[in-house]
């Protein structure tokens, strides 16, 4: 019989006709080519944003954080939104990229190498806010704890906002480490194939001598599987600590033990609609739709659809639980300050965006429309950043005291630095699609044997021609 790895019933990962050269073409003349209008224009838009991000930080840290509309009784706002938003973004790449790989999925391989780059870009952002949010930022080396002559004055180990400190870094760290060493043989393969001097000597640089000796993909292959089984745990662990700035306080809203699930759960979800946004334009420019099908939009809006159901699920466990707790502080903080009260429209733009919109996923038909999944992708973005928005600042905005309540909108320099951040996501994601190849190609050639079309096509072929002839030997015998 013909030895087979795969179902054949199993939709193939990458169709049209491919071999090993044919993928190479596909995925790396993009990177050869010189960029089209469509590029230029949205590298000029995200510079722009950049620039004027720059410009809102700057005015902030010259006059201190007064220019934020922060007040007594909100402390936080915008910049600590926007900074647990960004996280939750950056978690879908290692959980495409660490969780996938140990559990062997092969449709992570179309999707893995944008995701990473989204990953790291998305915690550059979020690094930014607790940053600026100090207001002398000078004083940023004091949550650094190294020995030094200051004496006594250490950083305090109970404080959530050091731990957070500690799990972004080591999680941009292994993030980093991921997704370079998985560009190594793919940078290779654009040394070989440079026309210029600068280009090969650059890109052999990047490659790091790489051959593609039996020994360097037998050490690359151990690398990834360490670094997938050092980064599993991150994925839980980062927003877990995140979640505890609101959990580990006393303020009604925040004091709950659902927090950490509830806000890992919450960022898987941001973050696969992130890659869904990103991916449907980068395969559209770069006409990558043999390599990004269907197939994978469909996995990836099933995770989507799982992870949205949590959400909702830990949204009515909250509600539930301030109303059976019988504590009076928490019940006004849920049933009259969020879902009614002054800013309760946010609170229903976050229940319809996140728990009433994904529900479409549940029809096939919907989960592989491309416009749905992409006007999807960017709602629950928008739902997502108000869930940060309504824990934040629906709990704060009314005291104990109705003497110190108030109400809160962002000032300019506030929506200037989230600009600014979209901005630097976006040059960084330009550059990347145009200089780094956007598909592992090293990874599509791994599973084109088992997964592509043509060799499914082959694989259906020799299955018939097997069972004729064992019917044709039963028949004779």
């Amino acid at each position: 019989m013909h030895l087979k790895y795969e179902s054949t019933l199993r939709e193939p990962l990458v169709d049209g006709v491919k071999d090993y050269h044919q993928v190479t073409e596909d995925i790396i003349s993009p990177i050869e080519a010189k960029p089209g209008k469509l590029w230029y224009i949205g590298l000029f838009i995200s510079i722009a944003l950049l620039l004027f991000g720059v410009f809102s930080v700057t005015w902030e840290v010259y006059w201190g954080t007064g220019v934020w509309n922060l007040n007594k009784t909100i402390g936080w706002g915008w910049d600590i939104t926007n900074f647990v938003w960004w996280v939750g973004i950056g978690h879908a790449g290692t959980l495409i990229s660490a969780i996938l790989l140990l559990f062997r999925q092969g449709w992570r391989t179309g999707v893995n190498r944008a995701a990473e780059a989204m990953t790291i870009f998305a915690v550059m952002c979020a690094g930014q806010f607790p940053i600026w949010h100090m207001g002398r930022v000078w004083m940023a080396f004091f949550v650094l704890p190294y020995p030094n002559t200051r004496g006594p004055l250490w950083v305090n180990f109970n404080s959530p906002l050091l731990w957070d400190v500690f799990a972004i870094s080591t999680y941009f760290t292994v993030s980093l480490l991921f997704w370079y060493s998985g560009l190594l043989p793919d940078f290779a393969t654009v040394r070989d194939r440079a026309k210029t001097k600068l280009r090969k000597y650059l890109y052999g640089v990047a490659s790091f001598g790489w051959t593609g000796s039996t020994k360097h993909w037998q050490r690359h292959e151990a690398l990834s599987l360490v670094l997938a089984g050092l980064s599993t745990p991150l994925v839980l662990s980062v927003h877990t600590i995140v979640s505890f700035d609101f959990a580990t306080s006393v303020i009604p809203g925040w004091h709950t033990t659902i927090f950490p699930p509830y806000f890992v759960a919450g960022a898987i979800f941001s973050g696969f609609a992130m890659v869904q946004t990103l991916l449907i334009i980068t395969r559209k420019i770069l006409g990558l739709e043999e390599y990004i099908t269907l197939g994978h939009v469909e996995a990836m809006n099933k995770v989507i659809v799982l992870t949205g159901s949590i959400v909702g699920v830990a949204y009515l466990t909250e509600l539930f639980m301030a109303w059976y707790s019988g504590v009076q502080y928490e019940f006004d903080t849920f049933y009259k300050f969020r879902a009614a009260g002054p800013l309760g429209w946010s609170y229903w733009i976050m229940m319809t965006c996140n728990v009433i919109s994904p529900q479409v996923f549940w029809f096939r038909k919907m989960r592989r429309n491309i416009m749905v999944t992409f006007i999807m992708s960017i709602i629950v973005n928008i739902g997502m950043w108000f869930e940060r928005f309504v824990i934040i600042c629906t709990s704060l905005y009314r005291d104990y005291l109705p003497s110190s309540w108030s109400y809160y909108r962002p000032s300019w320099p506030e929506v200037g630095f989230y600009l600014g951040t979209f901005g630097l996501f976006f040059t960084c994601y330009f550059l990347f699609a145009k200089y780094f190849p956007v598909i592992a190609v090293a990874e599509i050639k791994s599973i084109l044997k088992t997964s592509g079309e043509n060799y499914k096509e082959k694989m259906v072929k020799y299955e018939e021609e097997d069972a004729e002839k064992f019917a044709h030997d039963q028949a004779h015998h």
